[in-house]
């Protein structure tokens, strides 16, 4: 059944887990990630990045094909835009039938981002869709140019997501987009995590969560954070189940890609301790 995020947090900060947001870069990802969620009988959120959309997936194929899978599934689904870059892609999303999206203005000021966000919020709640936002900053792995997270503070969370009126909250507290650095497990900052969560009751999002290290990942869930995004470990596994597997044709290689992206779900829901 297709959803939107609010009632599923609710239940993940009850039930202190956390529910993967696993990001898809084509449609058959999407079935991928819904064929795990049936199976285990579980909730799932399908991230679309706005920066991975282009000729194998439009915004417009996203929002046809995730509403089918998810309309069709027996779990609740979310159909996610991911890292919406400005308003009027939330907008779009929107409009063509995402149930949750993301307003990244996390670079802008602390004003911008607030008004930024209250934009999106405000257009969303006439479509009860769900909106996230980031304060702070998730330095990505895969731009060199980008290096030096801006860890959220809790005194900021608390101002920002009461003047934004947002559904849920990314937040930075030590991890990174893309694939570490010597492939180092980071260094989270639990206590700020204890802060940010003591200090506002939105739901709390962490990003990137691939690499980070399960024990780190697993008290995440426990001690706060609602959902977290996967999508480096997922390709990262489709790849390796490839090599691990002989695929001399076109069916063996799609049957490894898939074997790969599901066993890695498969795994980041009991690390989450879905339910």
């Amino acid at each position: 059944m297709l959803v939107n995020s609010k009632e599923l947090f609710k239940k993940a900060q009850e039930g202190h887990y956390a529910i993967p947001s696993a990001n898809v870069l084509d449609v058959e990802s999407i079935k991928y990630h819904v064929g795990v969620a049936e199976e285990l009988g579980l909730p799932l959120i399908i991230g679309v990045a706005e920066a991975h959309l282009g000729d194998n997936l439009s915004m417009e194929d996203a929002a046809l094909f995730g509403k089918k899978y998810a309309e069709a599934a027996s779990v609740p689904v979310v159909l996610h835009l991911d890292h919406g870059m400005s308003a009027e892609s939330c907008k779009k999303a929107i409009d063509l039938g995402f149930t949750s999206v993301m307003i990244d203005a996390s670079m802008k000021s602390f004003e911008e981002n607030v008004a930024t966000t209250k934009e999106v919020v405000e257009y969303a709640k006439t479509k009860d869709v769900s909106v996230e936002a980031e304060i702070g900053h998730v330095a990505s792995n895969f731009d060199k140019n980008d290096t030096d997270a801006l860890y959220t503070t809790a005194e900021e969370a608390k101002a920002f997501a009461e003047a934004s009126g947002c559904d849920s909250l990314a937040i930075s507290i030590g991890t990174a987009h893309g694939v570490y650095k010597a492939k180092a497990i980071p260094e989270i900052s639990f206590g700020r995590l204890a802060e940010i969560h003591a200090a506002t009751d939105v739901p709390l999002v962490l990003h990137g969560g691939s690499g980070s290290g399960d024990d780190n990942l697993n008290k995440c869930a426990k001690e706060g954070i609602s959902k977290v995004n996967i999508y480096t470990d997922l390709y990262l596994a489709a790849m390796k189940s490839v090599e691990e597997n002989e695929t001399k044709d076109y069916l063996s290689l799609r049957a490894a890609l898939k074997a790969g992206i599901q066993g890695c779900l498969k795994h980041y829901y009991s690390v989450f301790e879905t339910k």
